[in-house]
């Protein structure tokens, strides 16, 4: 162990990026640092030069996490990457983030999840893309400013999380009852018009720093690792809301997962971590030793096989369907138990058909399920700290970020991507 004198908050702001490396190393928030963490850290993030000593200075563990990077051309406090046109093709580029206000605090950018809405957006696949854009709502990292008024909430060194949504009105019907995900003046990580602050444009988490209104950041528990958090604030709450909202949390439930991508994963860990029996429905065969080996689901059923399916019917209490693609939810309704409830969370181009005798003679219910509000994204976080659940996923550098894209769009991933910010997105 090495003791490492507690960076002073002008040191914490000269190094932003080293403070936040410097938390996440055992220890050092006690000033007790791992000798052998510290030399990987070092290795990893800096110079490749630990200091050495009984004692040290932070300043001299911020000299040896300092990594020279690439510089990147333009003008602002902030380097990211970004979408040009709706081409999609993301390259380096600087803006410009607001001051730290009363209300604000500061996070220095660890890592960010690439949700598969990011690959939408910057194609502007939905029509209402805007440019530059930098994409990103999957966020973790370590608040290294902390305005007035947010003080007592976040402090200095805390590990935090942003999702899809930055800013709400918090005076709505919406917003007071903690379902401010659909407040009609939400504020969007990015792509959006920050009308708090004069209709600023948004820009996510594929950059190194975030300031925004500390309500709508998020507590990462210190048992979670941050890599593997990122996605939790998207692919996480997108599955656990749902669940709570329409009762498919209790233990014992039969569960059923359409899709076992990023969302299904995840729908099929909290269903676990509920204590529920778990059936993962799927187009490919091949994914059964993953669902049923490595993220423990009880059952496997491939949708194709009529034998299968039919040996299923009445058999779950819910369905969570995760699939973007165009599918016949009609075949899922016979699976469901009388009072079943089937929840749609992907979007198809193409409308759903079903027969509404299929509902009518089993008083199914099917419904729909976007994100969660910040209470209970923060209440996800920390059933996923008590319980250990995290995203598989595959960590990839800033530069690997338009191949990322590509093999996105291919479903080439397994299961999300989370980009390292911290330890690639660097200009000096």
């Amino acid at each position: 162990m090495v003791r490492v004198t507690q960076p002073t908050t002008d040191e914490i702001a000269k190094f932003p990026r080293e403070f936040a490396l410097f938390t996440q190393i055992p220890g050092a928030k006690a000033g007790e640092v791992d000798t052998e963490a510290l030399a990987e850290f070092v290795k990893t993030y800096g110079t490749g030069s630990a200091p050495s000593g009984g004692e040290l200075a932070f300043a001299d563990v911020a000299a040896a996490l300092k990594k020279k990077g690439t510089p990147i051309e333009g003008t602002g406090n902030t380097i990211a990457w970004a979408a040009q046109d709706d081409s999609g093709h993301l390259a380096p580029y600087k803006f410009t983030r607001r001051d730290v206000g009363p209300d604000d605090v500061a996070i220095q950018i660890a890592y960010a999840g690439i949700c598969h809405s990011d690959l939408h957006q910057i194609k502007n696949d939905w029509g209402n893309s805007s440019f530059p854009m930098v994409p990103g709502h999957e966020i973790v990292g370590v608040i290294t400013e902390v305005g007035k008024n947010a003080e007592g909430h976040f402090a200095l060194g805390d590990a935090a999380g942003v999702g899809c949504m930055v800013r709400a009105c918090r005076e709505c019907e919406e917003c007071h009852s903690g379902d401010d995900q659909y407040c009609t003046r939400i504020v969007f990580t990015y792509n959006g018009k920050d009308w708090g602050e004069g209709g600023v444009d948004t820009q996510g988490g594929y950059s190194n720093r975030i300031v925004l209104d500390h309500r709508y950041a998020l507590k990462v528990p210190a048992s979670l690792p941050l890599v593997a958090a990122a996605p939790l604030l998207c692919a996480g709450i997108t599955t656990y809301s749902p669940l709570k909202h329409y009762g498919l949390d209790k233990p014992g439930q039969k569960l059923g997962v359409v899709g076992l991508g990023g969302l299904g994963h995840m729908a099929v860990k909290f269903g676990k971590g509920f204590g529920q029996e778990v059936t993962v429905i799927s187009t490919s065969p091949n994914k059964e030793k993953e669902a049923r080996e490595t993220l423990k689901a009880d059952h496997f059923i491939v949708s194709k096989d009529e034998a299968q399916m039919s040996a299923a019917v009445n058999s779950l209490d819910g369905i969570i369907d995760t699939v973007s693609a165009g599918h016949e939810i009609s075949a899922l309704l016979p699976l469901l138990k009388t009072n079943g409830k089937l929840i749609l969370l992907g979007v198809p181009t193409e409308p759903h058909t079903f027969g509404a005798g299929a509902v009518l003679f089993k008083r199914l219910t099917i419904g729909g399920s976007l994100i969660g509000g910040i209470k209970e994204t923060q209440e996800m976080l920390d059933f996923c700290g008590e319980k250990g659940i995290v995203c598989d996923v595959e960590k990839v550098d800033i530069d690997y970020v338009n191949t990322a894209m590509d093999r996105l769009a291919k479903n080439d991933v397994h299961y999300r991507f989370s980009i390292d910010i911290q330890g690639s997105l660097i200009d000096e």
